[in-house]
């Protein structure tokens, strides 16, 4: 199958657990799946056997039943503040480094590099890979640097789902805005939207869907309702940190609610035709 991105309109529109949910909907039909993000900021970290990477990732690899590797997150930021981070690259500490030398010196050459050749490493191993991406991949001020969305959406020769939270407000417009501010040659990349934490009757959102399809030529794929599941957080941003302790028990619990995740999802997203474009 073709590899997936899932990209956001925005920080914290449900990338990570759309990804997750999707993960364990593909590892259910018999695919053999694994979760990746090139590149990911956050102080809530899982700690291997001799590696460290995002949380998030080592959630994702529960959900799709494969092995927490350094692949799946190769890039680390645990910001430090003063624009500084502690880098971790495929698990292992690097060196504390300032924003201007990651970005200017470090990410589009060294980085970039590493983050393709995980990428490649896993989909060698898995039949399935879901990528996941940083914030929106329309902050133009940044475009150059990023290496989180589109551009590893190319090298991956991925397709792309976006999704943006509705319950924030203004989700039409940053659909088309988003689409529109990315170049030509991004935008082919996006397949379909979905529609995330949203509350009350799905058919009041039918003139928007509508509207979105007319103006962009693309489907929504699926409205998914506002919900709550007991996960741990994706990252630090406006949250404090919940520990979370990797045992057997506490595993258990986390696939009893990816389970009930997935199930959500499923229920409101059209997989087949998902499935289908990526075949």
């Amino acid at each position: 199958m073709k590899p997936l991105m899932i990209q956001g309109t925005s920080s914290g529109a449900g990338k990570s657990i759309l990804v997750t949910a999707l993960c364990r909907i593909f590892s259910n039909k018999g695919f053999s799946v694994a979760p990746f993000k090139s590149q990911n900021m956050s102080n809530f970290s899982y700690q291997g056997d001799g590696f460290e990477i995002s949380r998030a990732q080592a959630i994702q690899a529960i959900a799709a039943r494969c092995k927490v590797t350094p692949d799946l997150n190769p890039i680390l930021l645990k910001p430090l503040g003063d624009y500084y981070s502690q880098v971790y690259l495929q698990g292992k500490n690097f060196k504390k480094i300032h924003a201007t030398e990651y970005y200017e010196k470090f990410v589009r050459t060294k980085g970039l590099k590493i983050a393709v050749e995980s990428f490649k490493k896993l989909q060698r191993k898995h039949d399935f890979v879901i990528l996941e991406g940083a914030g929106s991949p329309a902050e133009i001020n940044l475009e150059k640097f990023d290496i989180a969305n589109m551009k590893m959406a190319k090298k991956a020769n991925s397709l792309v789902l976006l999704i943006t939270d509705i319950d924030r407000g203004g989700s039409f417009a940053s659909i088309v805005g988003t689409l529109e501010l990315l170049d030509k040659k991004y935008q082919r990349l996006i397949k379909g939207f979905v529609i995330n934490k949203f509350r009350g009757e799905v058919k009041i959102l039918k003139p928007g869907i509508r509207k979105i399809k007319e103006k962009t030529k693309k489907p929504v794929f699926g409205v998914i309702p506002m919900s709550d599941f007991n996960l741990p957080e994706e990252d630090s941003l406006n949250v404090k940190a919940k520990k979370f302790v990797w045992n057997k028990k506490n595993v258990g619990k986390l696939n009893l609610e990816i389970d009930k995740l997935s199930s959500l999802v499923e229920s409101n997203l059209n997989i087949r035709k998902i499935e289908r474009m990526l075949e």
